[in-house]
């Protein structure tokens, strides 16, 4: 059987990355900033790879947007659209729930030249 070249394979996930990791970082996820500064205190978490390459860019990412959505409910034609950000948090986690790394477009790129990663 081939693969059709007009599209790609999909990703496959590394086998070290447990059901229980992959929770984890979809908590993270969803319910940032809060759930990545409870990982961080966790040493049997926070040393997993999988965990450990998503708590961080998780940690600002919830920052950044508390800050964003802080800022835009004071302009009231965006307040009604502040509620579909977090459809942005649902498509990470699900991308996270395959068990593939998942790169925040600057915030993970920041994090790494940080070397918090």
């Amino acid at each position: 059987m081939t693969i059709p070249t007009d599209q790609e394979p999909l990703p496959v996930p590394t086998p070290e990355i447990t059901g229980d990791d992959r929770l984890w970082v979809v908590l993270c996820f969803l319910l940032t900033p809060l759930f990545p500064l409870i990982t961080l205190f966790m040493d049997s978490r926070k040393n997993r790879p999988f965990i450990k390459y998503h708590t961080v860019p998780t940690l600002i990412f919830g920052v950044v947007e508390g800050i964003l959505i802080g800022v835009l409910q004071f302009i009231p034609v965006v307040n009604c659209i502040i509620p579909f950000i977090w459809i942005i948090n649902v498509v990470y986690a699900l991308q996270a729930n395959k068990g593939v790394n998942v790169d925040i477009p600057v915030i993970t790129k920041f994090a790494k030249d940080q070397n918090w990663m």
